[in-house]
């Protein structure tokens, strides 16, 4: 049964009215190519990706209790190498078994499931007709000492392409000392996709320890994850991965003092967003080329609301002309039915048609 807008206000909160009623003035979503069930052919279709890339993207999107209405909702489930899988399935230890992983997907209605190499090749044979399946190609391992940062190669498109993959997924971390060797690594494997058929999905990170200035953290900033995801999408991405900004001013932040760093405009500030989260979420947008290539938002880690914290990112990256929410943790790290029921919150956000774009 779906969520009722009633509910969703609950949840909401205060920020409510805030957040369902707002107009956004900055980019006007009349200049927004936005999510519908003729998406692809109204979209993609102009662009030189093959009938096989269009034809996998459509599966994507008609998966699901989503399917049909151009929305997305993916099950990314990569902890396991990114943030260790111990300290990902200690919170309910079943999802160390990969299987389990493709049930929470299933059951949970999403368009998709993104994982490892590893992990949908255990249960591929099974659920790769059942599912779309994303696998993501590259990972930041946690096991050098001391830590390091840096996505590297984990497998080829190809073996993705053999396991019945739809699309491929990968990271950047934009900004980071090895950005130049991940866009190039990333853009050759994505061309490759392509030429077999596979849609491409970006996590368009940004990591740089200089990105915090006085005490404030800009890695989230809607001008610098907004640059990330114009960079995600000339490296021809299908759909960018981009964390919901929390502030803005990366940019003015970085070139105070002595200090010079990239290039801006006030017009960014003034003019192409204002302090709003879902006018910060349209910059996002308007940089995948006005919603060209989809946005979909990162639904963070678990905690102690993440009912609420789920349906907001939701609202707010609907209402901003996104395609939808990747959320992993939020529903693994917790039993089965919950898991299910988060999904469900997020997927009735956008099957709700009294939240329209603002």
């Amino acid at each position: 049964m779906a969520l009722a807008s009633k509910s969703i206000k609950e949840l909401l909160g205060d920020e409510a009215e805030d957040l369902l009623t707002h107009k956004c003035d900055t980019i006007s979503k009349d200049k927004l190519h936005l999510p519908s069930p003729s998406y692809v052919d109204e979209v993609w279709y102009q662009s030189d990706r093959n009938p096989r890339v269009l034809r996998n993207l459509q599966a994507l999107l008609d998966h699901g209790r989503l399917g049909g209405t151009g929305f997305t909702s993916i099950l990314p489930v990569d902890q396991g190498v990114e943030h260790s899988g111990g300290a990902s399935f200690a919170p309910n230890p079943d999802y160390f078994d990969p299987e389990n992983i493709i049930k929470l997907a299933i059951e949970g209605g999403c368009n998709g499931v993104a994982s490892t190499f590893g992990v949908l090749g255990a249960v591929a044979r099974k659920y790769a007709h059942k599912i779309p399946f994303i696998v993501k190609i590259n990972h930041n391992e946690l096991m050098t000492y001391p830590n390091t940062y840096d996505q590297v190669m984990f497998g080829s498109v190809e073996r993705a392409y053999d396991m019945g993959a739809v699309a491929v997924g990968a990271t950047i971390y934009f900004g980071s000392e090895e950005s130049s060797r991940q866009i190039q690594e990333v853009a050759r494997a994505f061309e490759r996709a392509h030429e077999l058929g596979l849609a491409t999905i970006l996590w368009c990170y940004t990591r740089n320890s200089a990105f915090k200035v006085d005490g404030e953290d800009y890695h989230a900033s809607a001008d610098l994850t907004g640059q990330a995801n114009h960079l995600g999408v000339t490296l021809q991405a299908d759909i960018i991965k981009q964390k919901q900004p929390t502030n803005n001013g990366g940019y003015k932040a970085l070139n105070m003092g002595d200090s010079s760093y990239g290039k801006l405009d006030e017009d960014i500030y003034n003019k192409l967003a204002s302090e709003h989260p879902i006018d910060l979420t349209r910059y996002q947008v308007a940089n995948c080329y006005m919603g060209r290539a989809g946005l979909i938002n990162s639904g963070g880690g678990s905690g102690e609301n993440d009912f609420a914290q789920a349906v907001r990112t939701a609202v707010i990256n609907k209402r901003a002309g996104g395609m939808g929410l990747i959320s992993g943790r939020k529903a693994f790290q917790r039993p089965l039915k919950e898991g299910v029921k988060l999904l469900n919150f997020i997927q009735d956000v956008y099957l709700d048609e009294d939240i329209t774009v603002a």
